[in-house]
């Protein structure tokens, strides 16, 4: 049986990436998927066009997940199209890995709207569509908010943040029976992400115990099993997958 067949499960920032991962694989077992995306319309149609062709469900939705209204359209249409929504997935985000000296005003409050306020905005929402039987909220955090790493100040006090939204609103949420937990992915290897073949590579290989750079669908998997009912009992935790890298 499909671990999350018919849950309808709202992906941020799943045109590409780690995102695209987890719709294709949560379409895979079963559930109706929302593929949000802000500015690759293509990249987005594209992979609902891929999932619908193998048999599954999804939609593309626009919204900028750090803009209320935008956010509002997003589960709006959700519930038009699905009646429900049981599954959010906060995986939009952006990243500048650069020394302190070279950090602006701009680029923290860039980093901070969409990997913290993106986080806030969407779960804000996404409480006047959960039913009586609750949900689940999987935010997508980062090894770095644990593994202090050089050159990524700005982005590990975010994904820092986004680990105590998911403490915090475990325990504030409860009540309503939603789930809310964090996966905190090592380096991995996306189009936005290319570190196969260089230096960075073999920086990782060397560090990580598993001996390789992690792949989306290590990601997509957890997705998957924090979605569904076999992880009932599991809620406020941050789970590194990251081959050991932390």
């Amino acid at each position: 049986m499909s671990k999350v067949k018919n849950k309808v499960t709202v992906v941020t920032g799943a045109s590409k990436g780690i995102g695209a991962e987890i719709a294709l694989e949560m379409a895979k077992e079963g559930a109706k998927v929302v593929v949000n995306y802000l500015s690759d319309k293509n990249a987005a149609e594209t992979l609902t066009a891929a999932i619908i062709k193998n048999g599954g469900t999804a939609i593309t939705i626009q919204a900028d997940v750090t803009k209320s209204k935008d956010v509002q359209k997003l589960f709006e249409e959700t519930h038009k199209t699905f009646g429900k929504i049981d599954t959010l997935i906060n995986n939009a985000g952006v990243y500048k890995f650069e020394p302190l000296e070279m950090v602006t005003e701009e680029e923290f409050r860039r980093q901070f709207d969409n990997n913290v306020l993106g986080t806030i905005l969407p779960i804000q929402e996404a409480l006047k569509y959960f039913n009586e039987n609750g949900g689940s909220i999987v935010n997508i955090s980062s090894v770095a908010s644990i593994k202090a790493t050089p050159m990524t100040v700005v982005y590990s006090a975010t994904k820092s943040a986004v680990d105590s939204i998911t403490r915090t609103l475990s325990k504030e949420l409860s009540g309503k029976k939603i789930r809310v937990n964090s996966i905190l992915p090592g380096p991995t290897e996306t189009a936005g992400n290319p570190v196969l073949g260089t230096e960075m590579e073999q920086y990782i290989v060397a560090n990580t115990p598993f001996g390789r750079v992690g792949q989306p669908k290590d990601i997509s998997k957890l997705s998957v099993f924090l979605a569904s009912d076999d992880a009932s009992w599991i809620t406020g935790q941050k789970i590194s997958v990251s081959g050991g890298f932390d």
